[in-house]
C-alpha cells in the first residue's frame, strides 16, 4: 500500500487529559509504518452533549502510514485500551478518545468505520486544532479546514500552553 495522509482527533478529560493526549501522540508515531508529521496544539474546551463532566483537552495529529483505513482504526482502539477508555455512554467522559478524521481523499463507509468523521463539521474542539496544522486540508463537500474553522463555533475553547 502506498503512503497515505491522514488525520486523527484526540480528546481526554479524566486523569491527566494532557498528558494522555501528549502519550497518545507518542503512540501514533509508534505505529508500524506510519510517521507522525504534525501534532496540533492542546485546547481545553467544555464538553458537548453530556455536560456534567470536566473538561475535555483536544488536539489533531497529521501521520503518513501505510495502514489502511481498518488496520489505522484497530491501531488506534488499541491506543485507547493501552489509556484504559471504558465506552460506559456516548460522548461522556474518556482517558482517550481518537478518531480518524480524514484518509487521504478516501470515503469510507463500513460497520464502525465512517470517514470523513461524520461530526467533524460540527465540532470546533476538531476542526481549529485540525486548520492549525493543515489549513490546506480539503473537508470533502464542505471546504478548507482554515475557513471551517473560522467559522466555527468555538466559545469556550483555550488553547493551552505548551509543556
Amino acid at each position: 500500500m502506498s503512503v497515505v495522509t491522514a488525520f486523527v482527533a484526540l480528546g481526554s478529560n479524566l486523569d491527566d487529559p494532557s498528558a494522555h493526549i501528549r502519550r497518545a501522540f507518542e503512540a501514533l508515531a509508534g505505529l508500524p509504518t506510519t510517521r507522525l508529521v504534525r501534532r496540533s496544539s492542546l485546547y481545553r474546551n467544555p464538553p458537548s452533549g453530556y455536560r456534567d463532566q470536566p473538561d475535555f483537552v483536544n488536539a489533531v495529529a497529521q501521520i503518513e502510514t501505510r495502514l489502511g483505513p481498518r488496520e489505522l482504526l484497530d491501531q488506534v482502539l488499541a491506543i485507547e485500551q493501552v489509556h484504559g477508555r471504558v465506552r460506559h455512554a456516548p460522548n461522556g467522559p474518556r482517558t482517550l478518545d481518537l478518531d480518524i478524521l480524514l484518509y487521504g481523499d478516501r470515503t469510507v463507509h463500513e460497520p464502525g468505520l465512517t470517514i470523513p468523521h461524520p461530526r467533524m463539521l460540527e465540532r470546533a474542539f476538531v476542526l481549529v486544532p485540525l486548520a492549525e496544522i493543515a489549513p490546506d486540508a480539503m473537508l470533502p463537500g464542505s471546504g478548507r479546514a482554515a475557513d471551517l474553522a473560522r467559522t466555527a463555533n468555538a466559545a469556550g475553547m483555550i488553547k493551552l500552553p505548551e509543556a
